[in-house]
């Protein structure tokens, strides 16, 4: 199911006075903008324009995807509260507007935080372009909006003057170590800041007798090594429910597709970087073209990198056709060499290899049989990928289209897990994962061995 981050805010001047509203839906996984709403209302309240916009935010999510969760960021206490339940509604202005917004979603699918003023500029932004508008006696449109701009121009001089941090990216043990050593000196207050810079790209339409403007935000930059300590002290210290990706600034999200089918994979062949480099099947093609449609239509994706393995390179380029994108290729992402085993099933290297496999199942230090590459090996040309990749696309969505142990080892990593883990992880042919690196060092893994884009 998707997430969905609504900040929205709303202004009068004069209150009441011309008044208008603004509002952002966020892709909680990738930071990225997915639309954005904005409307000169007339002569109205403060309080009004807010709910106005929160109405606005939340039936632009709708429209992305119905069964979505959705988390609302507003920096008004009244609409928060009123909403969240624990305030009465009063205000006869008020009680039809917040029927209206409850009614958009069911309310399980939704959740509510208040934040500070200067976490909500974005949406604040497209409130006051909304009410400049109307002061000229216009409507507020998408091609002449800058607030995405500026709100990703502050973020970026916030990181500016802010440390990088030490460590590499997706290091679970490292950000852990930082979270525990901020506990201990007491650090685990203060606000967190968002870290980025962004692209515009999109199309307005109307929606509710406002403006919409949907499209992408891709983030880019780094926090602080003290306020990742603190955000992670608090985290670990006090969960909030209200806590969301876009409180560490837009991460390195990596989308991790396996290749589609080869003759070798129903038969569960040992097929990596040494055999016989096979091609896709056609089901392998089918599933290819799946992933991609389903990918196209999130559009989330700005780059595409691939194993320089045939099944992968043919896999990514379908894909990419869907996109509209060109293939990287990193020699980092190929699959693991199994040496004599290739090709093999794993009933008949233990038939002719009993020793070797017995000693690779309990060692990753461990070959196969005729000096192929071991899991431990595997995993420091991973890492180092990732960290190259994470360097890379910072702030950004990239597909990764790899193989079976590459794909283990970047969730593995990323979760600080033993290398036996990787015996009890189950990928698919053309399933997706997702991990998503933050600038203070921790990773996230967001999704499994999703496969749920290949069912009819």
């Amino acid at each position: 199911m998707r997430e969905f981050i609504v900040e929205a805010d709303g202004g009068s001047r004069g209150n009441p006075g011309p008044a208008g509203y603004g509002s952002v839906v966020i892709d909680a996984t990738t930071g990225q903008t997915l639309a954005e709403a904005a409307e000169y209302i007339g002569v109205a309240t403060n309080n009004v324009a807010e709910y106005r916009g929160l109405v606005a935010g939340l039936r632009a999510a709708h429209e992305l995807d119905p069964t979505a969760t959705v988390h609302v960021r507003m920096d008004s206490k009244l609409v928060i509260e009123q909403m969240s339940g624990r305030w009465k509604i009063k205000h006869p202005d008020m009680k039809p507007l917040a029927f209206e917004a409850s009614k958009v979603f069911p309310a399980p699918q939704v959740t509510y935080e208040w934040i500070p003023r200067e976490q909500n500029k974005h949406a604040d932004r497209l409130a006051n372009e909304a009410m400049d508008a109307g002061k000229r006696g216009e409507q507020w449109s998408a091609s002449g909006s800058t607030a995405e701009l500026e709100a990703a121009d502050a973020r970026a001089a916030r990181a500016v003057a802010e440390p990088e941090p030490a460590g590499p990216p997706g290091d679970a043990a490292a950000g852990a170590a930082r979270a525990r050593a901020a506990l201990s000196e007491g650090r685990a207050g203060g606000a967190a800041a968002s870290a980025g810079s962004s692209s515009r790209r999109g199309a307005a339409e109307s929606s509710g007798g406002g403006a919409v403007r949907a499209g992408a935000d891709v983030g880019s930059g780094v926090d602080g090594r003290a306020e990742a300590d603190v955000r992670a002290a608090r985290s670990v210290a006090a969960p909030a429910t209200g806590w969301g990706p876009a409180d560490m600034g837009a991460p390195a999200t990596f989308v991790l597709l396996r290749h589609g089918e080869t003759p070798l994979t129903p038969q569960k062949r040992f097929s990596g970087s040494g055999g016989t480099d096979p091609s896709l099947s056609d089901v392998g093609r089918e599933q290819a073209e799946r992933v991609g449609a389903a990918l196209a239509r999130r559009g989330t994706v700005q780059a595409v990198v691939a194993s320089p393995l045939t099944r992968t390179r043919e896999t990514a380029g379908i894909v990419a056709a869907h996109l509209g994108l060109d293939v990287t290729v990193d020699d980092g992402l190929r699959e693991t060499d199994f040496g004599a085993w290739e090709g093999l099933t794993f009933g008949e290297v233990r038939e002719r290899y009993a020793e070797d496999l017995n000693a690779w199942l309990a060692d990753p230090e461990a070959r196969p049989t005729g000096d192929g590459e071991s899991f431990a090996a595997t995993a420091t040309r991973i890492a180092a990928t990732r960290d190259k990749l994470v360097a890379a696309y910072a702030g950004r969505t990239v597909l990764l289209v790899s193989h079976v142990t590459p794909i283990k080892t970047f969730v593995r990593l990323a979760l600080g897990a033993p290398p036996e883990s990787l015996f009890r992880m189950e990928l698919s042919a053309a399933s997706l994962s997702a991990v998503a690196y933050y600038a203070d060092g921790n990773a996230s893994v967001r999704l499994f061995n999703d496969t749920s884009h290949l069912r009819p």
